[in-house]
């Protein structure tokens, strides 16, 4: 893979093929030649990717219901350039091998670049209990598992393997939870012609290591996230409802509400790459938000480091008044609502483990070194062919201080169809982080198959 870098020990480290741990004496770079969270602080060499600063990306005044976009200190950018299928080996060494394959593909993608801005930070508490982790943070003895970590915090700032760097994606601060009141999943038709499935549902996440302060994971329920979902429509899919609790150390639960049976079901299959019901084998388990589970079934190699277009501040992807129709498309996302920017991304690929099946069995993953957000993934199937694109969109969230990126849309290369899922695009009303648990969704006992039996449709 071309412009890929490592920098000091770590280089040493990836090319004898093992991992150093993290020094105590690297807590001092944080906040130093690192930003509080673990990426470089310094600028590129051409200056093309800023230095950083914290935080101010948005401006003061912004109150739920009002336009995220509209607070967005740099709306007014203009695109520098633009990539598409004309010019995208002018750009190669800095897009990733499915990004260049949608150029080559897909009509409508293109890659509108703006300036770069790098502002993504959190919260003290976040900063303080991150400087701990490079001592506290261990994984388990199992090699994939976290063990322990100092949260809500990133457990590796300074990360020496694959698997580390995807847990500092799976516990970057979020607030206690995120409650989508309305979101569109959709999935285009056929290449031989059809209608879009489109489903509308609610949708909360619920983080119990999320609240303010400083606490031991260990100490906590080894939980990653909980999930309610409940389907509005269709109507084949309507009162549907669903109760998902991941952890940190083994496979998630999921109970499962079928509103013609009037019963809840536990699902012990519905997990990893298993296919969600509705969608034609089209969006399984572990594609949400760009990986979604145990990361147990696959070995995790950490790459090093590349300068890559990410969709970066795109609040268009999350604008609840937009037409969906008109920013997601069977050819591709309004280059408009997507926006990307030029950063630094860890690189991580993903192999299935000796004897264990997966429906896509290599995955490269690219996560941002400023928020630790996923910002992309390229899916490989069992011959090595490219298979399956995703992309996220990362935007400033007022409430909580921080960058998140829980929209995402998927390309699947084999069958021409896209898919969107986990955002307000269209939907008519805003997603909502908390930074308090103000809402029964927000609490341990919400999470109950008892608890769902109660609240669903019967």
């Amino acid at each position: 893979m071309k412009a890929l870098r490592t920098t000091g020990l770590l280089t040493l480290a990836l090319a004898a093929g093992a991992a150093l741990a993290a020094a105590p004496q690297d807590a001092d770079r944080l906040g130093k030649d690192l930003t509080p969270l673990g990426g470089e602080k310094a600028a590129n060499k051409d200056n093309s990717i800023p230095g950083w600063q914290d935080g101010g990306a948005l401006s003061p005044g912004w109150a739920y219901g009002k336009p995220r976009g509209n607070f967005f200190k740099y709306k007014d950018d203009k695109p520098l350039y633009t990539i598409d299928g004309s010019n995208a080996d002018k750009y190669a060494d800095k897009l990733g091998e499915g990004q260049r394959a949608l150029l080559k593909t897909l009509k409508n993608y293109r890659m509108d670049v703006y300036p770069t801005h790098r502002h993504c930070s959190a919260p003290d508490f976040v900063q303080d209990s991150t400087r701990k982790n490079i001592t506290a943070a261990k994984l388990g003895s199992d090699g994939w598992s976290l063990a322990e970590a100092v949260v809500p915090g990133v457990p590796f700032p300074v990360p020496t393997s694959g698997i580390e760097v995807l847990w500092n994606a799976k516990m970057k601060y979020a607030g206690v939870g995120i409650t989508l009141p309305a979101q569109w999943t959709m999935l285009s038709p056929r290449a031989s012609g059809g209608d879009w499935i489109e489903a509308k549902s609610t949708q909360t996440y619920y983080y119990p290591w999320g609240r303010k302060g400083a606490k031991k994971l260990s100490e906590l329920p080894p939980v990653e996230y909980n999930t309610y979902f409940a389907y509005a429509s269709p109507t084949a899919l309507a009162g549907q409802a669903l109760l998902v609790t991941s952890y940190t150390d083994k496979t998630g639960d999921t109970f499962y509400y079928f509103p013609g049976q009037r019963r809840v079901r536990r699902m012990p299959s519905y997990s990893y790459d298993a296919p969600q019901i509705g969608f034609e084998n089209q969006y399984t388990m572990d594609e949400p938000r760009v990986f979604n589970g145990p990361a147990d079934r696959f070995d995790w190699k950490l790459i090093g480091k590349k300068e890559m277009y990410v969709a970066y501040n795109a609040f268009g992807m999350y604008d609840p008044a937009a037409d969906r129709h008109k920013v997601v498309t069977p050819e591709g996302v309004d280059a408009k609502a997507a926006r990307y920017e030029l950063h630094r991304v860890w690189v991580v690929e993903a192999t299935a483990k000796s004897g264990v099946r997966h429906v896509a069995p290599k995955r490269r993953f690219y996560f941002d070194e400023d928020s630790w957000a996923l910002m992309g993934a390229e899916d490989y199937d069992a011959q090595g062919k490219l298979w399956k694109v995703r992309e996220s969109f990362l935007i400033p969230v007022a409430e909580t201080g921080t960058c998140d990126n829980p929209a995402f849309v998927q390309y699947d290369l084999a069958s021409g169809r896209v898919l969107y899922d986990q955002g307000s695009l269209g939907a008519g009303q805003d997603m909502a982080w908390a930074t308090e648990p103000n809402d029964p969704k927000y609490r341990d006992d919400f999470y109950t198959p008892d608890n769902l039996r109660a609240i669903s449709d019967r």
